[in-house]
């Protein structure tokens, strides 16, 4: 990765662009993060945007619900683009948004009919979709303000991010307090570190929501993207997209991707699965299985800019989501209408609905223990 991020940089200062332009680090690591006014609140409260930039990355960060409003990456010849889906100003993230850069929690993707039990007590959450609690329910890690703090260390730069949500919060037992740190790399690359720790027995399942089209964010379609994922088994789901149980075989299904194929070259086959998600909405159980350091799990490529997006975690299952309800009714950070297919999602986490499946990884955390997982994107052209 680090000989195809200098490969771009050269292009682009044979382009005539400076180091400061392309967003390079400089000598003793990036530059510190900045922060700057975003907007408010209906009741005042001031929402910041923080800015980092380092090996060749370029990313922007919302204090409401730890949103990635902005990721700019260079293309074959230098060229940036921001590559994930958003909006330019805050009313829209807390009117309209579907999770658009979002961090997800409590517990990312669905719990069937919003409920669990967990040692002999039962909780019911808040139900948002359908019958179902998804991505935390009503109000979510992803409606909230997050206090952030920049940060430098040696080489690297980012942010670390605090949350507290309090015991009953959508249904949740137990007081929970997370922390989020999002670290640039010198190599460009962008590491999301997760923890968190509670006071009661509870559930927990946190995840990263950008909408990625590496082709520019508005540019249109990313069915002609080349997707890998390291999976031989996914988990099928009902017609409310919650998992029957099932570790079914990749092999013979439109979701096989253990070699790249475009995302649009299987999306349309008549298949129950894609019609109860109207396209792909589903997890991928990974071959390597929980690991202690994050390892390479998915690859994306764009053919038209070069661009590519390798995603490595220590998580057990990959949410493949492409964009199947973006429906022309949003419009973007550069003035274009969203439709159908525009990005796709690649959410590292725990199994949807794992409270209520007692085969898949537990998601239980207990006092005294600390939930950690870790998520690296890494971009080359």
């Amino acid at each position: 990765m680090e000989t195809s991020r200098r490969t771009v940089i050269a292009a682009a200062a044979a382009a005539g662009l400076t180091a400061a332009t392309i967003g390079t680090a400089h000598a003793a690591g990036g530059s510190k993060p900045v922060r700057e006014l975003f907007g408010k609140l209906a009741d005042g409260t001031k929402i910041h945007r923080w800015s980092l930039a380092n090996g060749g990355t370029r990313l922007k960060v919302l204090s409401y619900g730890g949103i990635v409003q902005s990721l700019e990456i260079p293309d074959r010849h230098g060229r940036y683009r921001n590559v994930s889906l958003g909006f330019d100003n805050i009313d829209d993230y807390v009117a309209r948004t579907p999770y658009f850069g979002a961090l997800i929690g409590r517990y990312g993707n669905r719990i069937g009919k919003g409920q669990f039990t967990l040692d002999g007590t039962s909780h019911q959450l808040s139900v948002n979709d359908g019958v179902n609690s998804l991505h935390g329910g009503a109000k979510g890690f992803d409606k909230h303000v997050w206090d952030v703090e920049g940060f430098t260390s040696g080489s690297d730069v980012g942010l670390v991010l605090h949350y507290t949500s309090i015991d009953g919060e959508m249904g949740y037992p137990g007081t929970l307090r997370a922390k989020v740190t999002y670290t640039l790399t010198r190599h460009g690359d962008w590491r999301i570190d997760y923890e968190a720790t509670t006071d009661k027995a509870t559930v927990v399942n946190l995840t990263s929501h950008v909408y990625w089209n590496l082709a520019g964010e508005g540019s249109g379609s990313i069915y002609d993207h080349e997707l890998e994922i390291a999976a031989s088994r996914y988990t099928p789901v009902d017609s409310g997209l919650i998992p029957t149980g099932e570790l079914a075989k990749v092999a013979g299904t439109p979701f096989d991707f253990r070699r790249a194929k475009t995302v649009g070259r299987d999306i349309r086959v008549a298949h129950q699965q894609l019609l109860y998600g109207k396209g792909i909405d589903h997890n991928w159980v990974l071959d390597k299985g929980i690991t202690a350091r994050p390892e390479q799990v998915a690859t994306l490529r764009d053919p038209s800019s070069g661009r590519t997006l390798t995603i490595a975690s220590n998580e057990p299952g990959l949410q493949f989501y492409s964009g199947n309800f973006l429906d022309g009714t949003l419009v973007g950070t550069g003035g274009h209408i969203y439709r159908q297919g525009d990005a796709l999602c690649l959410e590292t986490q725990h199994f949807p609905d794992s409270p209520n499946q007692p085969s898949f990884p537990s998601t239980v955390l207990r006092p005294g223990q600390t939930y950690r997982t870790s998520t690296v994107h890494s971009f080359g052209a």
